[in-house]
């Protein structure tokens, strides 16, 4: 697909570059809505290492990447957060952005702490720490699309650590488990 940035022509920004469609770039995966998955999507452990660092524990999560990697510039990925888990307090060099599916959360960006619930959009900046913890009775579960091409999660400095749980809302919000909790598969 042509740059938008350095294309002459007025089409819209969903049209085609050419009209040429290989079928063996298209793709349909159903879903079930009983069991919140993708036929032919296997659910992945969260994440590997980092257990030891400044808040980078988390529990009860898994991840689902539904597109990416066969080409594409982008990942498309699943999170969904079980009962009482949570994600690592992290930060990257990119920005990026998660939309909810289902259930109930919070995320801590930065400074800020957002009761999150089905269709939010939460637009993370580059640089900010940030967890996602489930706040309700049903798995909390969201859509993240990011580059392909991106930094890994870097741990906060003792410093940061200290200076975020400064703030009394991020504080009362956030979850700073330390050990590794068997993922859900």
């Amino acid at each position: 697909m042509s740059d938008p940035r350095n294309s002459q022509s007025e089409s819209g920004s969903c049209d085609l570059p050419d009209a040429t469609v290989h079928r063996s770039s298209l793709a349909h995966r159903k879903f079930d809505s009983t069991t919140f998955t993708w036929d032919g999507i296997s659910a992945q452990v969260y994440k590997h290492g980092n257990q030891g660092s400044a808040g980078m524990g988390w529990s009860d999560v898994v991840r689902h990447t539904l597109a990416g990697g066969e080409s594409l510039a982008f990942q498309l990925r699943y999170f969904e957060i079980g009962r009482g888990g949570f994600s690592s307090l992290e930060k990257h060099h990119h920005a990026h952005t998660i939309i909810v599916l289902r259930g109930r959360g919070r995320v801590i960006a930065g400074r800020e702490v957002f009761a999150v619930g089905p269709f939010d959009l939460v637009v993370i900046p580059a640089g900010a720490p940030h967890q996602f913890v489930n706040a309700g009775a049903e798995p909390f579960g969201f859509l993240c699309p990011v580059d392909a091409d991106r930094d890994p999660p870097h741990a906060l400095t003792v410093d940061e650590l200290e200076s975020l749980l400064g703030d009394p809302d991020v504080r009362a919000a956030v979850k700073l488990g330390e050990a590794i909790s068997p993922s859900r598969p």
